[in-house]
């Protein structure tokens, strides 16, 4: 399982440091070369845009592990964008 943690470091202090949001991304393939996901995000409340809290699961089907694990994430990272927009509405 990959986890990915985003932070904010308020004044770049890590000892403020706050998890703003956070992604489980399990392989769901046996590890193939090319891999299906199951996602599991959440963001908490952002006190800027005034969102509630959320939380959503999903997929990332036929990633290529044979690219950088970025692009898995970036995979994810626009899934959830694109989940955390339907929140706003």
């Amino acid at each position: 399982m990959l986890r990915v943690t985003v932070e904010i470091w308020p004044g770049g202090d890590k000892t403020r440091a706050h998890a703003v949001a956070i992604a489980n991304v399990a392989n769901l393939s046996d590890l193939a070369e090319v891999s299906d996901y199951a996602v599991s995000v959440s963001e908490g409340y952002n006190p800027v845009t005034n969102v509630p809290p959320w939380s959503q699961r999903g997929h990332v089907f036929q990633h290529d592990r044979k690219t950088s694990v970025w692009a898995l994430v970036a995979k994810v990272a626009i899934w959830a964008a694109e989940e955390a927009g339907k929140t706003r509405r």
